[in-house]
């Protein structure tokens, strides 16, 4: 496949000498064109920080990267390139349909063009019939919105998403799934930063999880989830030689009420040993629903439930 984004050793330091920070440090990474990358990692890891270099907005201490086959910083490479930050200030003043052509006449297109291509992005985004409203009038998920269309104006071929979904309700959030996959399907490529990770797991092939500037892990979602190896049961007449039998199979439990409990196991194929134990054991199995691990219990194991990786 052919790379979209070519990182190699790209570092960024706050402050000098002894009291220099190393925000993102020595990060080498690749993303294949046509996928959409989920980039994870907790506050203060260099998420956003990595994404700010990538779009040209601050300047890297060391290392270098290429985006679309051309360093960072080349002119006609930018304007293929689509950027939605986390935090902007809006013209509010100004309707959504101004701020919106502003931005396509940027990218150079002419008023026509400019005039069409707001059309198009604000009934992509939600906001057909509020080209008139001024943008101080939105909510707070409409700004979001409106941050989202100006990104993707200019058709571009690598868009960077930082914390897209942060103030969008469940309706909005489905909406920008499908926006998300629609410009996959159309060969974007897409570097996703969220916090959101129920929402990467619906639309992210890989992912790379970012702690203290260091990338600790990239893999595919279904590695790093993995096979199914966990399991909710509810049994009935379940004995404390059964129950000690579970806990030395299982490489967690946690016992409710009712007959209930969640094992974590080591294999997918300790499902059936499991079932066996209870039903030798003299119990009756009621339920029992195998499910992978979330990519949130996946991400909090490889950092550490207090970020210390």
């Amino acid at each position: 496949m052919e790379a979209a984004i070519e990182i190699e050793g790209l570092t960024k330091t706050f402050g000098h000498g002894p009291d220099a920070i190393a925000s993102v440090d020595h990060l080498s990474l690749r993303v294949d064109k046509g996928e959409i990358f989920g980039f994870l990692g907790p506050n203060g890891a260099g998420k956003t920080t990595t994404v700010k270099m990538l779009a040209g907005i601050i300047f890297p201490t060391s290392g270098a990267a290429r985006l679309l086959g051309k360093p960072l910083g080349d002119v006609a490479t930018r304007a293929r390139i689509g950027f939605m930050p986390e935090t902007v200030r809006l013209s509010t003043f100004m309707r959504a349909e101004d701020w919106l052509g502003f931005h396509a006449r940027l990218y150079g297109m002419d008023a026509g063009r400019s005039r069409a291509r707001v059309k198009e992005v604000m009934a992509r985004t939600g906001l057909a019939g509020r080209a008139g409203s001024r943008v101080r009038d939105f909510s707070q998920g409409m700004m979001q919105r409106i941050i989202l269309a100006q990104a993707i104006i200019n058709e571009p071929d690598l868009l960077f998403l930082d914390e897209p979904a942060s103030a969008l309700d469940p309706l909005g959030r489905r909406d920008l799934r499908e926006i998300i996959t629609g410009l996959r399907d159309r060969g974007t490529t897409i570097f996703l930063n969220s916090h959101l990770l129920s929402e990467v797991e619906l639309v992210c092939g890989r992912v790379g999880i970012l702690n203290h500037g260091k990338l600790i892990r990239v893999d595919k979602l279904g590695d790093i989830t993995g096979p199914v190896q966990v399991v909710d049961v509810k049994a009935e007449g379940i004995s404390s030689e059964t129950a000690a039998a579970i806990r030395r199979l299982a490489a967690k439990v946690e016992f409710g009420l009712d007959g209930r409990f969640t094992a974590t196991l080591d294999s997918e194929e300790q499902l059936g040993k499991l079932a066996e134990i209870i039903t030798r054991g003299g119990g009756a199995l009621k339920e029992f629903s195998p499910r992978r691990i979330s990519l949130e219990d996946a991400f909090l194991e490889e950092i550490g439930e207090d970020g210390s990786s």
